[in-house]
């Protein structure tokens, strides 16, 4: 049973300066666009604008595809020996995307999910579950719980995700254990929202914040909820019994929002006898592995990430 909270060395110097680039141009082209006073349709068609500014992975293959019904798109190495020898074939990621359950796609995240499906060396399905506020809670639990049933016939799954999507794969994870259908190798969970109330939340986190605001976060919450209770266990994990979870690995930017969400989840998984590892990365913000081929940083996030899944699926 672990929990760290791990620092690493301030990158080098041109790594700041593109670092910081990637900050202004998320407060500036991403926050403002991310508001309760900015119509839902509006801000999936800009997301996904920007999402051609960012490189998937050359590493990997790219195809349409479901699991038990659910669409999305897969991502898989190119090559067999990308594959480390220490992970049990035919494992595969489940990864469910962030958005705050109203935006977001699969083809947004493909900077990240290509990137993990090269260093774990596995293929990756990313759900395109239904987004609120058409399809209020639990239809994105539905749908994750639905994908991760039909992958798990066929092999270990580990189920990813970032910022919703990150309290969306804990809340699946809780879902298989409760109803008895099986457990996943492993969690990770890239700066997960695991406390809809926002309780957690402080000022300088949110002076800090360069991409979310606390307004969006409750307007998408309430999208969502659609008048269910925000401390609802299986929409905010974090108020549920985690007890029996597999390892689960939370990474999370120092200057974010949800940085407390990461170090609360991370405290009551090891409360709860779940083996938790927890970084929190200084200088980096919500959801920065999204900058993958872009930013070292996010880059080697996603390394770690990979290594923990390989140790994972080894025992």
């Amino acid at each position: 049973m672990r929990s760290d909270e791990v620092e690493f060395e301030p990158p080098l110097t041109p790594e700041r300066l593109t670092a910081a680039i990637v900050r202004a141009a998320l407060r500036t082209m991403v926050k403002p666009a991310l508001s309760p006073k900015v119509p839902i349709f509006w801000q999936r068609w800009w997301l996904a604008q920007l999402a051609r500014l960012t490189r998937a992975s050359g590493g990997t293959t790219l195809e349409a595809g479901s699991a038990g019904g659910v669409k999305g798109e897969w991502l898989r190495p190119r090559r067999s020996s990308d594959i480390p020898s220490s992970t049990t074939a035919p494992a595969s990621i489940l990864y469910l995307h962030g958005g705050g359950y109203c935006v977001g796609a699969p083809r947004t995240y493909r900077a990240l999910t290509s990137r993990l499906a090269r260093a774990a060396g596995l293929p990756v399905f990313v759900a395109d579950y239904r987004l609120a506020p058409e399809h209020p809670f639990p239809c994105a639990l539905d749908d994750a719980v639905v994908a991760c049933r039909t992958l798990m016939q066929s092999g270990p799954v580990v189920i990813a995700g970032d910022s919703a999507g990150g309290g969306l794969a804990l809340a699946t994870a809780l879902y298989l254990r409760r109803h008895d259908i099986g457990s996943a190798a492993a969690l990770v969970l890239f700066s997960p929202w695991t406390d809809l109330t926002l309780s957690a939340i402080t000022d300088e986190a949110a002076r800090q914040e360069v991409m979310l605001s606390a307004a969006w976060l409750g307007d998408c919450a309430r999208r969502y909820l659609a008048g269910e209770s925000a401390a609802t266990p299986f929409a905010s994990p974090v108020f549920a019994d985690l007890r029996g979870l597999p390892p689960t690995f939370v990474q999370s930017g120092a200057c974010e929002l949800l940085c407390s969400d990461s170090l609360r989840i991370a405290g009551a998984l090891v409360a709860a006898g779940v083996t938790a590892s927890c970084e929190i990365v200084p200088g980096q913000w919500h959801a920065f592995q999204l900058c993958g081929g872009i930013l070292p940083a996010a880059d080697a996030a996603i390394e770690r990430a990979a290594r923990f899944i390989a140790l994972a699926l080894a025992r």
